[in-house]
């Protein structure tokens, strides 16, 4: 097949968003998936794992009611109706990925596996044939990275792709990694009933933020029953089922599981595509190299999503892939900005960060650099429900310019957008400010932490010198009006 604009390798979210904009724009555009479009958000990432942490949450709260005043009552779990719940929330989102849809946006959709045999020309596994393009997006996406631990392989280890298979709940559940995906499951588990042990090799919890970040998650989940270890490494897994974990750091010992679920991270889906045939530079971890224009190494060929290695949320990818279309479609030279793509890691509370920490733009900045932050114990709708652990901190540059937030809190998902658009613009902090927002919700948390640095700015005792005068002045006019 020849005289595509455009080919796209992969199903997932980024290639899903690149042929349908193509075909919405008139290229001629083929996709290639070869399994189910949707990809790992679908159906083994994003909207199953909220699906299940639903479920945990609600079984929490039933726990935990006498905060608010209510009997608690203990859930009884059955973990085949709660994967029940997690499968149809998959069916009713999955139209909106289905390959009608992309036929429906213009584009062809072929079921099939293909390597590369040339600058921008794929061979299809099934029959042999060549598909060739002017362009060709790679979006296939990453797999769980599974460690080469002794005896590990033998006790059958779920991943995060795998998971979704079990219909009983584990007793007691191994969790390997203390990353997103860890913390995510590990605490959806526990709240579900297994005894849950996590072990992370990194001093601690979600590496990739400020330290008090996964210092409080960390203590989120040893409250709710878990056995946290961080700079804690496994070494081996030895029996028959129940399986022995030795594992070896600050914590070393033995631990029986029932299961062990590795959340360790994930590899680009690189291997077998004849990418070096292509010209494609990969990175030492099988990442495709690519700029923030999103083009590899071979003339006419992009990259988009987890394949990257870059950021690996649904939403990069998604830009990532309508970037590098309009860019491979039209010649453009439209680049990615990390600098304000939010993401969130979904454990309760949640953690929501956008663009620099605070030790970034101390690095870059020095003393100049604007840090404000407010914890939840002063923000009112936090303390009428009762959940006080967390904050929100905002950094900006000299200027004012926001260029950073983090936000621990519930529903700081929903509250970083906002933070992620003013950055995109570069924005002031005074913006968000002058910004009425409804009262009482969480986003007032960052709001309030700008109100606070304004006043320590602005409300001074030289500000007092200068007004008073004025004041007097204005009194002293009113009384001879």
């Amino acid at each position: 097949m020849t005289g595509l604009d455009l080919l796209v390798l992969g199903g997932g979210t980024a290639g899903l968003v690149s042929a349908v904009v193509a075909g919405g724009l008139g290229a001629r555009v083929a996709l290639v998936e070869r399994d189910r479009t949707g990809g790992e958000c679908l159906w083994t990432g994003c909207v199953p794992s909220k699906a299940l942490i639903e479920a945990a949450d609600l079984a929490q709260r039933m726990r935990r009611a006498d905060r608010v005043g209510l009997t608690p009552v203990e859930p009884v779990v059955d973990l085949a109706d709660v994967m029940a719940h997690v499968r149809a929330a998959q069916r009713t989102i999955a139209p909106h990925d289905a390959p009608e849809r992309i036929r429906a946006a213009g584009a062809q959709v072929i079921s099939d596996e293909v390597t590369f045999v040339g600058p921008r020309r794929v061979r299809l596994a099934s029959d042999g044939r060549e598909l060739t393009a002017r362009c060709v997006l790679v979006a296939v996406g990453s797999e769980p990275a599974v460690p080469p631990v002794p005896g590990l392989a033998d006790a059958g280890p779920l991943t995060s792709d795998t998971v979704w298979g079990l219909t009983t709940l584990p007793r007691r559940l191994l969790v390997l990694g203390g990353g997103p995906v860890g913390c995510e499951l590990g605490q959806a588990f526990a709240r579900l009933g297994s005894e849950v042990t996590l072990v992370e090799r990194s001093p601690r919890l979600l590496a990739r933020e400020d330290p008090e970040v996964g210092d409080l998650i960390a203590a989120r989940l040893r409250d709710e029953g878990a056995d946290v270890r961080t700079g804690t490494e496994l070494r081996e897994i030895t029996g028959q089922g129940p399986w022995r974990a030795r594992v070896d750091g600050a914590r070393p010992g033995r631990i029986d599981v029932d299961r062990v679920l590795v959340a360790g991270g994930r590899r680009p889906r690189t291997a077998g595509l004849g990418l070096r045939d292509a010209g494609v530079t990969l990175t030492d971890r099988g990442a495709i190299r690519v700029d923030t224009r999103m083009r590899t190494s071979a003339p006419g060929v992009y990259a988009a999503g987890d394949v990257t290695g870059v950021l690996p949320f649904t939403q990069v990818a998604a830009h990532q892939a309508a970037t590098a279309t309009l860019n491979a479609l039209f010649l453009l030279p439209r680049h990615v900005r990390y600098l304000s793509m939010p993401y969130v890691v979904f454990t309760d509370p949640e953690v929501a960060r956008v663009g620099l920490r605070a030790s970034q733009a101390r690095s870059r900045w020095g003393g100049r650099a604007v840090l404000t932050r407010l914890d939840l114990a002063e923000v009112d709708r936090a303390v009428a429900a009762g959940r006080t652990d967390g904050w929100a901190s905002l950094v900006a540059d000299p200027a004012g310019r926001l260029v950073g937030a983090t936000v621990v809190a519930p529903a700081a998902g929903e509250v970083i957008g906002e933070l992620a658009a003013l950055i995109a613009r570069r924005g002031r902090l005074t913006e968000l400010y002058r910004t009425v927002h409804p009262y009482p919700t969480y986003a007032l948390a960052a709001v309030d932490a700008v109100g606070e640095h304004l006043q320590r700015r602005l409300l001074t005792p030289t500000t007092r010198r200068l007004t008073r005068p004025l004041l007097g002045a204005l009194r002293a006019a009113a009384r001879t009006s």
